[in-house]
C-alpha cells in the first residue's frame, strides 16, 4: 500500500483512476465475487489482489465511513476500485469476498 492520504473518497477515486484503476467493481455477496458494473466480469477472491486501501471516517456523520480498495488482476488484465461502507453502516455479511477485503485492511 502506498503512503498517500486523500481528503475525500472522490479524490482517492480520481487519483487512482489516473494511475490506471479505471474499472468500477461492486461486491456480489451471493456469488462471493467482485463484479464489474459495465461488463459484468466476475472476479473470485483468488483472481485479484488488493493493492491499496483507503479509509474515510465521517467526522460528524457515521454514514460517511467508507473504504476504497484499489484492486488488480493479472489473470484478467484489469485494475479497478471497490468502494464500500464500514462501521455502523457496513455490511456485517460473512461472505468470503467481504472477509477477504476486510482481512487485508
Amino acid at each position: 500500500m502506498k503512503n498517500i492520504n486523500y481528503d475525500t473518497v472522490s479524490e482517492a477515486i480520481n487519483e487512482l483512476a489516473k494511475r490506471g484503476y479505471t474499472t468500477d467493481f461492486e461486491i456480489f455477496k451471493d456469488l462471493d465475487c467482485l463484479v464489474c458494473k459495465k461488463t459484468a466480469k466476475q472476479l473470485s477472491p483468488d483472481e485479484f489482489e488488493i493493492d491499496e486501501t483507503y479509509r474515510f471516517e465521517g467526522d460528524s456523520d457515521p454514514g460517511d465511513e467508507m473504504i476504497v480498495f484499489a484492486i488488480s488482476s493479472k489473470e484478467h488484465n484489469v485494475k479497478g476500485i471497490v468502494v464500500n461502507a464500514y462501521g455502523m453502516y457496513g455490511d456485517p455479511s460473512t461472505s468470503k469476498i467481504v472477509e477477504l477485503l476486510y482481512k487485508k485492511t
